[in-house]
């Protein structure tokens, strides 16, 4: 049995809400009874399974939206951005920093992965003489859960070669209990051997998506080089909703400052400013307090415009590809008003939105699933999950199928409506989404299960 979950974006809190340790209690406890239903055979016996694999599909650690990025300025020791140069000191030192600020946050919810990689979290009762589980006796069979972590475009970091990375690496493959080595966290799964074998045991392909992506994603230099959505992140979502608290502390409800904090967690990103003025007008603001907000944003948003990583990409882009930001804050200074960027923003939405969302045209176009070689094609990052049917074919006498999942999320995120987004309403939700695989006889001979929560 494969479980597969991508996007906890597990953080330290300094940048939106992590989600909790009690969805990962409500896991491990579904995952005790897949494991369970997993062991009813074809034949309709039980036969308990010796082992779960559980692969963590990218995202996983929140290492891009972390305000201890902005705690020194340029110039200053230790100052470091994701595309800063990986062999100086100072990148590994803030990656070690922050990586070790999340672990800390979530202390509790990795300690359940150490428990299911242990064994400790998962026990099945034993097979009885007609092949039914034995419930009525004492004796338990643990099983063990063997984590697998690839990265994905707000974990990348983890990718990077070296002794200063592998240091990092063995600190979170001790906290989460995972069967990685130290070496780079693979981002392609070709990168490892054993995750390949793993994969094509239940004839599945998986990556996490930002590989299509090319604002977070460089094709031509590959996963160990930063991107323009790693400073969009970092050098204006992180370090708005701060700026305005320091500037205008007070001026507005201390539950307004928090809830600016989310702007992470709103999606489209390319929504940002919608969200912004919205939540001015909600607490009560002004005209005037959303002008001095205003003001704000443009104050960082030029000063993101002049970073010189930004102008050396700034003449590549082609504007309006894509629904993910960069192309909104290319254009927002340029503007006058929140009023002219909701029109701009609602524009976007209402022409792009409904194609960036889906990566089902990408996975007919892997060579897995033109040589047959996996019958599920599995993507994340989009947070928008979706089971596409791709194709049919026959394998003697029986009809296969191929199917491109999408492993959705696990956070609280705030959704733009689509029903007049320019009165620019949102709904929270708090999501958990998970993917089940079986091979051979497993789960009576079923393939796959998916399952996602959704809480409003």
């Amino acid at each position: 049995m494969l479980i597969i979950i991508s996007d906890l974006h597990m953080g330290d809190n300094t940048c939106g809400k992590t989600i909790s340790a009690d969805a990962f209690r409500i896991f491990r406890d579904r995952l005790e009874q897949m494991a369970l239903t997993a062991s009813v055979r074809d034949d309709g016996r039980y036969r308990p399974i010796e082992e779960v694999h559980l692969l963590l599909l990218g995202d996983i650690l929140e290492v891009v939206h972390s305000a201890l990025w902005l705690t020194e300025r340029p110039g200053e020791p230790g100052y470091a951005r994701p595309w800063s140069d990986p062999n100086q000191p100072e990148l590994p030192a803030k990656l070690r920093q922050i990586t070790r600020a999340i672990l800390k946050a979530n202390a509790q919810s990795f300690a359940i992965f150490r428990q299911l990689a242990s064994g400790e979290a998962i026990v099945l009762p034993p097979a009885d003489m007609r092949g039914n589980p034995a419930t009525d006796v004492g004796g338990r069979i643990p099983v063990r859960v063997k984590i697998h972590y690839m990265v994905g475009n707000h974990d990348w970091m983890y990718h990077l070669p070296g002794e200063p990375y592998d240091q990092i690496r063995q600190e979170i493959i001790e906290a989460l209990g995972l069967q990685n080595e130290p070496t780079p966290f693979p981002f392609d799964p070709h990168e490892s051997n054993a995750l390949m074998q793993m994969l094509d045991e239940h004839r599945v392909f998986a990556r996490h998506g930002d590989y299509f992506d090319k604002f977070n994603y460089n094709q031509k230099q590959g996963r160990n080089v930063s991107t323009l959505g790693d400073a969009l992140a970092i050098d204006l979502l992180n370090r708005f909703p701060i700026e305005v608290e320091n500037r205008l502390s007070g001026v507005l409800p201390d539950s307004f400052y928090r809830e600016l904090h989310e702007i992470t967690n709103i999606r489209p990103s390319v929504a940002a400013p919608l969200w912004i003025s919205s939540q001015v007008r909600q607490y009560g603001g002004a005209p005037s307090i959303q002008a001095k907000v205003k003001a704000i944003w443009d104050e960082l948003a030029g000063e993101f415009l002049a970073l010189k990583f930004v102008r050396a990409h700034d003449k590549a882009l082609n504007p309006f590809d894509s629904v993910d930001g960069l192309e909104m804050v290319l254009k927002v200074t340029k503007l006058a008003s929140f009023e002219s960027i909701n029109d701009l923003m609602t524009w976007i939405q209402k022409k792009l939105w409904s194609d960036a969302l889906s990566f089902a045209n990408h996975a007919i176009s892997e060579a897995a699933f033109t040589s047959r070689r996996a019958d599920f094609i599995v993507y994340g990052h989009t947070h928008h999950h979706e089971i596409v049917p791709l194709d049919t074919y026959h394998v003697g006498d029986r009809l296969a199928y191929q199917i491109m999942v999408n492993t959705g999320t696990w956070r609280t995120y705030y959704d733009l409506t689509r029903y007049r987004p320019e009165e620019q309403k949102f709904i929270p939700y708090q999501l958990m989404t998970y993917l089940a695989f079986y091979q051979g006889d497993e789960r009576r001979g079923h393939r796959y299960e998916a399952w996602s929560g959704r809480l409003v």
